[in-house]
Formats: structure tokens, C-alpha cells, sequence
């Protein structure tokens, strides 16, 4: 029943109009995609990333492409302190007092070994920045999402977060993790407008996937932009009522 209607679904022109959507891992694959998108649709897009130069670019390609004009948040996932999440929690509270949608794209693969040869510092890192940093970011920017009329918080897991699989090691942990993130926050807000979901986007033409299957054929996968329909959807007013679901973009 949802996948038909996240599938049906074809937002209208200005869907997002006046509507503060904060994306993570906007410089490229998916969130990069999605970031362009949402602009399009005339949302109040926040571009986080790490990288200045890749943020300005994915700036300017936006205010090429719509009329909205988006917000840059630097934020490194792996180096970023508490005096960096206060400092961004600030400036969302004096530039727009309030987010509708906060989209979690940023992440890391890691290491592809056995748990046996795992090292334990690439397993921290990418515990950290795939699971840690999101939490953190969440938690600082909840209140300004409670302030929405209909908050939206939606997680990118992954099929390996949902069944283990040999190799996958420190990311497979960090997406059950995402999805147990995401149903606890589910629980904890059920009392509120707030919506909380994940969506597995599946076999995608990342960086992300060719590092994991190098020999794979690139040809056969999905464009970012072409698995978009599950996020525009949880981004939308359509999905109100939707929470504590996991959905599958292909």
C-alpha cells in the first residue's frame, strides 16, 4: 500500500514551496540528487557537507536550475565538536526558527572485511559518522523540527542493515543501528505531528557502490535521481501519518 502510493506519487509544481528541508551529504550521489530536486519543487533547501568548494558548486548549480536560493551548513561528520552543533543549531534558530524536514544522506562504507581483521579504527570512524553524528545532529536539531506544523525526519539505511551479511562489517552495524535509531525516535515522538522514517534506496550509481562492487557493471544500476520517489514522498504532506516504516526504492 505505501510503495504504491510513494511510487504514484508526482509532486506539483512549488510541492515544497516555503517548506525548510536540511540535507546531509549534499555534495554528491543521493543527497546531491535529492538536494536539486527539492529545490526545484521550491523547498528552503540547507546544504550540509564537508567539503566548501563541493557545497558552493552544488550552491550555484541550484540557483541555475529554481528560484530557490539554498543555505550552506559545513559540517564535518568525522571532526565536528559540540561547539559546532551549538553553532549550528543557532543559526538555524536566527535564520528560519524552524526545519520541516531533516534527510540523512551523508555515510561511509569503511573497510569491506572480515569482522576477524576489522580495524578498529575504521570500524570507529565509520560507527561514528554513519551513526553517532546523525544522532547528535538530530537531537540538535529536534527542536527547531518540533516547531514544524508536520516534521519529517527520514534515515538512509540499507539492505545490510536489515540482514547481515559477511564483510559488510562496521557499515552493516551502523545501518541496523540507523533503523533502530529511527524506530526508537518513532516511539519517543508518537505523540507529536513528527514523522520518522527510512528508506533503503538499493543498487545505486554512487562512489559509495562502485567502491563496494568495483567489478560491477555501472550501466545495469539506478541513477540517484531515479530512486527519488520514496524521499519526495516522506518529504511531502502526502506521507502525513506515515511513521516508523522502512521504504524500499526499488
Amino acid at each position: 500500500m505505501i510503495k504504491e502510493q510513494f511510487t504514484k506519487f508526482e509532486p506539483k509544481v512549488d510541492a515544497f514551496k516555503d517548506k525548510v528541508i536540511f540535507i546531509t551529504g549534499a555534495t554528491d550521489g543521493i543527497g546531491r540528487s535529492l538536494a536539486i530536486e527539492a529545490a526545484k519543487l521550491g523547498g528552503k533547501v540547507i546544504l550540509s557537507g564537508r567539503n566548501k568548494e563541493r557545497l558552493e558548486s552544488i550552491y550555484d548549480e541550484i540557483t541555475a536550475l529554481s528560484n530557490s536560493i539554498p543555505t550552506i551548513a559545513q559540517l564535518d561528520f568525522e571532526t565536528a565538536d559540540s561547539e559546532q552543533y551549538s553553532s549550528l543549531a543557532d543559526s538555524i534558530d536566527l535564520n528560519f526558527k524552524s526545519i520541516d524536514c531533516l534527510i540523512h544522506c551523508a555515510g561511509i562504507l569503511g573497510d569491506r572485511s572480515s569482522i576477524e581483521q576489522y580495524n578498529p579504527g575504521v570500524w570507529q570512524k565509520v560507527l561514528h559518522v554513519n551513526l553517532t553524528a546523525p544522532f547528535v545532529l538530530t537531537q540538535a536539531l529536534l527542536p527547531y523540527l518540533k516547531q514544524s506544523k508536520q516534521p519529517s525526519i527520514i534515515f538512509t539505511s540499507s539492505g545490510v542493515g536489515q540482514i547481515g551479511k559477511a564483510f559488510w562489517g562496521a557499515y552493516s552495524v551502523s545501518k541496523f543501528g540507523t533503523e533502530a535509531l529511527s524506530q526508537i525516535l518513532c516511539e519517543e515522538l508518537g505523540h507529536t505531528a513528527a514523522r520518522v522514517n527510512c528508506v533503503n534506496p538499493g543498487a545505486v550509481k554512487t562512489k559509495m557502490r562502485l567502491a563496494a562492487y568495483p567489478a560491477e557493471n555501472r550501466d545495469r544500476l539506478r541513477k540517484p535521481e531515479e530512486i527519488l520517489s520514496p524521499y519526495l514522498y516522506l518529504i511531502s504532506d502526502e506521507s502525513n501519518g506515515i511513521t516508523g516504516k522502512c521504504l524500499h526504492a526499488q
